[in-house]
């Protein structure tokens, strides 16, 4: 398989809302086995397709995070959800940064499988806070959205000052 680069915030592309898939073909899965290795690589728990420049309806998420068992839905959509709970969290697409965000403890998914089948999960605590934080990448939404827009100015200027450090490193001194 292959590993896909990730979008980067402020990238607007990640602000894009996801198309739902209406077959599931050999190049859908072949995408949802990139995501998974591309998810593992960076040592994440979850990945939306969108924060690999593919607005589909896509996620994969991490159900265990020692023996590698994941969930690939297909069209995800919370049908229930109740309670609250709140962890730092952070993102791929938003590397060195975490904050507190306030979620639903346990919710209930309905998708479909990589074989197209329909399923209806249940998930609590970590399991549901990251479904949630993929779900929100197919609508166009970031956890840090969640902050105040103070916040969210923080991070702009942190990440752009951290692009510039980047860029400054990385240069071709040919």
């Amino acid at each position: 398989m292959s590993v896909l680069k990730i979008l980067q915030y402020p990238n607007q592309r990640l602000r894009i809302i996801a198309q739902p898939i209406n077959k599931i073909t050999k190049e859908i899965k072949k995408l949802a086995y990139n995501m998974l290795d591309t998810m593992y690589i960076n040592e994440g728990i979850g990945l939306a397709a969108i924060q690999v420049d593919i607005p589909l309806q896509i996620i994969v998420v991490s159900k265990d995070y020692i023996k590698k068992e994941h969930l690939i839905l297909i069209n995800p959509k919370i049908i229930s959800k109740k309670g609250n709970i709140s962890i730092q969290e952070g993102c791929l697409s938003i590397p060195e940064y975490r904050a507190f965000i306030p979620r639903s403890n346990y919710i209930k998914v309905k998708a479909l499988n990589l074989f197209g089948k329909k399923i209806e999960i249940e998930a609590h605590e970590m399991l549901s806070i990251c479904i949630q934080h993929e779900i929100d990448h197919l609508k166009g939404k970031l956890f840090i959205d969640y902050l105040s827009l103070l916040k969210q100015e923080r991070i702009k200027k942190k990440i752009k000052k951290i692009n510039k450090k980047t860029k400054f490193f990385t240069k071709d001194t040919n």
